[in-house]
């Protein structure tokens, strides 16, 4: 059973290929989505699996990454005392008209991270719906709106209308969900200003279609050149990608026969992956490299743990 939790922010920095490992349609290698809502997401797996991996090459007591995520090989000597949930999309870029892009979400995916945020999320989950007309969207400003109201995604025509409680959202992300660096605060003003609400419907269509789609070759070592027809298509998240999960802690188990002298309590467990501790670094505000295409630059996320200034 799991005591301590903390809510955390992934942003994508690069593009990022977390495979499902099954193809269907045009694209030969489709991201991991959602049964019910077709939304990308990370795999907890995948995740647990990414940071043991980066703390193996950043850490240099391996027995206490033993301690904290369990055994490599022999399971059946102590579970692990840290879990992370699968990471839910919070918001994704559109392509704008005005302003390059925005932050687009929906009502579902802020009610989401509301019931993982519990009393941090002071704001309240806006009601939008569909239009058999120009479909609705509520704004956190008009900066990416055109004067007559338009705001215009990709080729689709909305209805905009500026809305104070999604200008309260958008300013609680830019707090909890960023880094508070410099090199964040472009990003940071950009998610207050240009963070836009739409039906779930049309949500929906652009997670489900706007993602970095790539096509890639097989070369021949011999060569140099292009391998037969081996050519295939690889999705991925777009950068600015910005999805939310748990990270879980518990007591720190311990072997059979131990007498569990200096276990870590949960809180502990927690801080030792999140926070800095002397020569050894956590995770917060810092790269982390997830999926595949590695050598290639894609996988690149930043973890932001909400409401922590990390100096």
């Amino acid at each position: 059973m799991f005591q301590a939790q903390q809510l955390v922010f992934y942003t994508c920095v690069s593009p990022v290929h977390m495979g499902a490992g099954q193809a269907i349609g045009a694209i030969d290698n489709p991201i991991q989505r959602e049964v019910h809502t077709g939304h990308p997401l990370i795999a907890g797996s995948g995740l647990k699996g990414a940071v043991r991996h980066h703390f193996a090459h950043t850490w240099e007591d391996k027995n206490l990454i033993t301690r904290l995520f369990g055994p490599e090989r022999d399971a059946s000597e102590h579970a692990g005392a840290v879990a992370f949930t699968d990471a839910t999309l919070v918001a994704f870029p559109v392509r704008s008209l005005n302003n390059t892009f925005v932050y687009a979400t929906c009502p579902s995916a802020l009610a989401r991270l509301k019931r993982l945020a519990r009393e941090k999320a002071a704001w309240n989950v806006p009601a939008i719906s569909a239009s058999d007309e120009t479909p609705p969207a509520m704004t956190s400003s008009n900066k990416a709106v055109s004067n007559n109201r338009r705001l215009v995604l990709e080729a689709f025509d909305f209805n905009a209308s500026e809305d104070n409680g999604v200008a309260a959202i958008a300013q609680w992300l830019a707090v909890n969900s960023l880094p508070q660096t410099d090199e964040h605060s472009f990003f940071r003003d950009k998610l207050k200003t240009d963070f836009v609400v739409l039906p779930d419907t049309e949500f929906g269509y652009f997670v489900r279609n706007a993602t970095v789609v790539e096509p890639h070759v097989k070369i021949n070592n011999d060569t140099g050149t292009a391998e037969g027809e081996m050519l295939f298509y690889t999705e991925n998240l777009p950068p600015e990608t910005l999805l939310a999960g748990l990270v879980l802690a518990s007591v720190e188990r311990r072997k059979k026969g131990d007498n569990g002298n200096g276990l870590k309590s949960a809180e502990e467990v927690l801080k030792a992956v999140l926070r800095d501790e002397g020569k050894r670094k956590g995770l917060a505000d810092r790269l982390l490299q997830v999926g595949g295409d590695a050598t290639t630059g894609r996988g690149l996320i930043v973890i932001h743990p909400a409401g922590e200034v990390i100096q």
